[in-house]
């Protein structure tokens, strides 16, 4: 028994020895530990959302050290968005705005590069679901129109399609399709504007599209689906689920991204905050602001 407690006492020592070796982690301790007080923790899931239909385990904060994501460097630190079709203005203006979000929540240089068409995906990669409802199959996309495009300073690039997507023959849509390993995705606007964007429902069509975006780029740099708490990187099998998850990462979430790009958590819990405010994201900067108040 003695023998025991003794190897238990060691373990214990060494974890903490291990999550001492890194001052700025542990210099970013409290501010954890108090955004984590407004966690919301996920209600059992019904039939039909994402976590009834896949039993994922969630990645802790060590699985993700685990997985050697990819981390910025001096030569390979921008995020680039490539808008793949033709875009109205006011989607245009969605588009723009999703950089700006971008840029704030990961906390490196976005750009948005010009439009590319979509005329020249082959029919094989093209099919009509009901009416007027042209979709383009998500991973000719990614295997063909984003192959070798990622700019060289590029860590991650997301395309953002004007038409539906679809992954293959057998499913209805797709709201988007990654490739982790080469950090190339695409995603569509054309299931988050309410068939016909306005000005009345523009402000939820930038919501769901910063989701959307924020949450393929994350998967990009290695963050696995949340299952901890309400989160940006929820799985989600609906619109429906999509309007319901957060756009804040958790506190287990936000740790992993903070420990890969070393930016100023207070900055960018600011500036997210005054993004979703200026551009009357209210529920979201409702949120940010219980953040703000328990770091103050």
């Amino acid at each position: 028994m003695r023998t025991i407690i003794i190897a238990i006492t060691l373990v214990l020592l060494s974890c903490n020895n291990r999550k001492e070796k890194d001052p700025v982690m542990l210099a970013q301790s409290e501010y954890f530990r108090a955004i984590g007080e407004n966690d919301v923790k996920l209600k059992t899931p019904k039939a039909g959302e994402w976590l009834f239909e896949h039993k994922e385990k969630g990645q802790t904060f060590e699985a993700y050290k685990g997985s050697k994501p990819i981390r910025p460097t001096s030569h390979k630190a921008v995020i680039y968005l490539m808008p793949i079709g033709d875009f109205t203005p006011l989607q245009e203006k969605g588009l723009k705005l999703t950089r700006d979000y971008v840029e704030i929540f990961f906390q490196l240089k976005t750009i948005l590069l010009k439009k590319v068409t979509d005329k020249t995906v082959p029919p094989y990669a093209i099919r009509q679901k009901g009416n007027n409802n042209i979709q383009l199959l998500a991973p000719y996309v990614l295997d063909s129109l984003l192959w070798e495009k990622t700019p060289r300073d590029g860590i991650a690039l997301l395309a953002i399609s004007a038409k539906d997507l679809y992954p293959k023959n057998d499913w209805n849509y797709v709201f988007g399709l990654a490739s982790y390993t080469r950090r190339v995705g695409v995603s569509s606007i054309y299931r988050l504007q309410n068939k016909q964007l306005d000005t009345v429902n523009f402000g939820l069509f930038l919501r769901r599209l910063v989701n959307i975006s924020s949450h393929e780029i994350g998967h990009m740099m290695s963050i696995q689906h949340c299952t901890f708490a309400m989160c940006v990187m929820n799985g989600s099998n609906s619109l429906q689920e999509t309007d319901l998850s957060s756009n804040r990462l958790c506190s287990e979430c936000q740790k992993k991204l903070f420990w890969n790009f070393r930016y100023d958590n207070k900055q960018r819990l600011k500036q997210l905050y005054d993004f979703c405010l200026e551009n009357n994201l209210e529920w979201d900067a409702k949120v940010l602001k219980l953040d703000s108040d328990v770091i103050k």
